[in-house]
């Protein structure tokens, strides 16, 4: 009776309830940031709308016949000609929006909870912002599709790599994914909206998209209907191809890793009219909105920053003075934040300051303090110029938060010549410059600063509450986690079950988050929010395989990644380069769906402490 007894009370263990994601509840309220478009419109200058066809996989020559309209379809196709993409030969599974369908409960189980969870007993603050982040470029697909023109990503990565042609066709799948995320409990979405979609010939005084602003619209409209809240970003990345010169493509940067042309002359004044089309159309529904991400990896040069630090503070501006917009408007940075290798080691401590005042003081100077550039970036960047009183007093205090995407640390110290020896070479040889200093993932120790993913994020949290620390302390700002993510390692090359049970991923979420709430109630910090990167896995600018997402998306390109890698060691040298590039061009081909650990980890962690639940 006794060995009974102790099985019985097994088998009650096993017979615990079920657990299931709580979505979230339809909306009560509707609540407005801003005048109606009808309202908005008085503060534009007079705009036109049109439609446009679309460029197919295919077509080598120009059909049609309005040569005589500069914005014409013959006008619009033409961009998409001399954009001469190579490879551009497939299309997705669809071609209009897929009404979306019910979640599944069974989909809905929560997995089996990890043996060790956080033992903290803080609660999120009531207005903590918290949600998932996705792109354009990496989710939407349709590139060519409804009047949308080319943007610097459909020509930046080499024709041997997966280009953004199709991604997971969000595009079209919108419905269904903001179902999905609702039905998770995610409360925040934030997205971005192509510039090339609303004004395909992308000047002032052009026509506007009607497609995409009835796309954009009614995609915000199903966020709200699903009782989330919409976040929009202006600009990921995707800049209009006309801003970058073909001779300019391949240049090396003084700064940075790339060229979006923000450093073209018509920049800042064809940003801001994009800018404040989309605010005028949308501002009344969306609560935050971001002018730039990360705009230090494409500025190109100092220019291109200073045209972004212009533009962004003309866009908050015409949000805040001229629309009276009452939600927040800011800009968000890269930076894997830079801590001194030998934290006792003076000249450490200086390359850790300037690596910080090159990330992020170069824009968050005059934006966040009304200070001048950092002198560092004075002295370093060709052709830096001071910002004048006039220019420091308008651009003082644009930003509602201090956006970052703190993903991971990096261990600085000096260039081994010196910063100032190392500051003198401008030449694309010096792989260091304009930082100088040098960048690394071990400590003075030999120790890797954390457990590794599949590219550069290491899991840092205590580097984190530190960093969110020296945020607040020398900005002023409250502080918005507008990214963060972890691609596991190899989970790629893995069984799907084994895929979705992703370990790693909860843990690197799981100890982020419990330092932002260290940071909120033991270090005195004003975090605003967190978003999570990615809510599902999409496409890294030329790569599948390391996979951000907090669902999986099942596809041909990775299903074969498994079988490409066997077949290299049977494969000659001139046959893999010939198998990899047609390997690299096979699309995503079921576009399902499915949700990992993770996801059930991270929104459990935030509803468990949240104290209305």
């Amino acid at each position: 009776m006794r060995q009974f007894g102790r099985r019985s009370i097994l088998f009650d263990l096993l017979r615990l309830p079920i657990r299931y994601a709580s979505s979230m509840p339809p909306p009560t309220t509707t609540r407005t940031y801003a005048p109606a478009y009808t309202d908005a419109a008085k503060h534009l200058t007079p705009l036109s709308t049109s439609t446009w066809g679309s460029w197919l996989p295919g077509y080598t020559k120009v059909h049609a016949t309005d040569t005589g309209d500069p914005y014409g379809q013959a006008a619009w196709s033409s961009m998409w000609l001399r954009a001469d993409l190579h490879n551009y030969t497939t299309t997705g599974l669809y071609s209009t929006t897929v009404s979306p369908t019910p979640v599944p409960s069974s989909d809905l189980v929560l997995p089996p909870s990890d043996y060790f969870p956080p033992t903290d007993c803080y609660n999120f603050p009531d207005d903590f912002v918290f949600g998932v982040a996705g792109s354009a470029a990496q989710i939407e697909g349709a590139v060519g599709l409804e009047g949308r023109s080319p943007s610097l990503l459909e020509k930046l990565v080499p024709d041997s790599e997966p280009k953004d042609y199709v991604t997971n066709e969000n595009y079209f799948l919108y419905k269904q994914d903001i179902k999905r995320m609702a039905a998770m409990g995610v409360e925040y979405y934030s997205f971005s909206i192509p510039w090339t979609r609303i004004l395909p010939f992308v000047l002032p005084g052009t026509p506007v998209n009607k497609q995409a602003i009835d796309h954009y619209d009614d995609l915000i409209d199903t966020v709200l209907k699903a009782g989330m809240k919409p976040i929009v970003t202006m600009l990921h990345f995707d800049s209009p191809l006309m801003f970058i010169a073909a001779d300019n493509m391949t240049r090396h940067p003084d700064i940075g890793y790339n060229n979006a042309g923000y450093q073209n002359s018509t920049f800042v004044d064809a940003f801001v009219n994009y800018g404040k089309i989309i605010l005028a159309h949308y501002a009344e529904k969306v609560p935050i909105w971001v002018t730039f991400n990360e705009p230090l990896l494409y500025a190109f040069n100092f220019q291109g920053v200073d045209n972004v630090v212009h533009a962004h503070a003309q866009i908050y501006h015409f949000y805040h003075d001229i629309m009276e917009g009452t939600g927040k408007i800011g800009i968000k940075f890269n930076d894997n934040f830079g801590v001194p290798k030998d934290p006792h080691n003076a000249s450490h401590l200086q390359a850790a300051n300037r690596f910080q005042e090159m990330q992020l003081g170069f824009f968050a100077n005059p934006i966040f303090l009304g200070k001048q550039y950092p002198e560092s970036v004075l002295k370093t960047m060709p052709g830096a110029r001071p910002l004048n009183r006039t220019e420091l007093e308008y651009i003082n205090g644009t930003s509602d938060f201090f956006g970052i995407d703190p993903y991971t640390a990096t261990v600085v110290s000096p260039a081994d010549e010196g910063i100032e020896s190392c500051t003198k070479n401008h030449s694309a040889s010096n792989s260091l410059f304009p930082y100088c200093v040098n960048q690394e993932t071990k400590n003075t120790f030999g120790w890797n600063i954390g457990y590794r993913s599949a590219s550069y994020v290491y899991i840092t949290p205590t580097y984190f509450r530190e960093y969110l620390f020296y945020l607040w302390n020398t900005f002023k700002t409250p502080v918005f986690v507008s990214e963060f993510g972890f691609p596991v390692y190899g989970e790629a090359t893995k069984e799907l079950s084994d895929q979705l049970f992703d370990s790693p991923r909860s843990v690197y979420y799981a100890s982020f988050m419990q330092e932002i709430l260290k940071s909120i109630y033991e270090d005195g910090v004003h975090v605003m929010g967190a978003l999570a990167w990615s809510f599902m896995d999409n496409w890294e600018f030329g790569d599948y395989s390391a996979q951000f997402g907090l669902q999986k998306v099942r596809s041909l390109w990775l299903g074969l990644l498994v079988f490409a890698i066997a077949a290299m060691a049977f494969l000659g040298s001139s046959k893999q380069s010939v198998f990899w590039l047609i390997l690299s061009q096979v699309n995503r081909t079921t576009q399902q769906r499915f949700y990992k650990k993770s996801f059930f980890d991270l929104v459990d962690f935030v509803k468990t402490r949240q104290r209305y639940n």
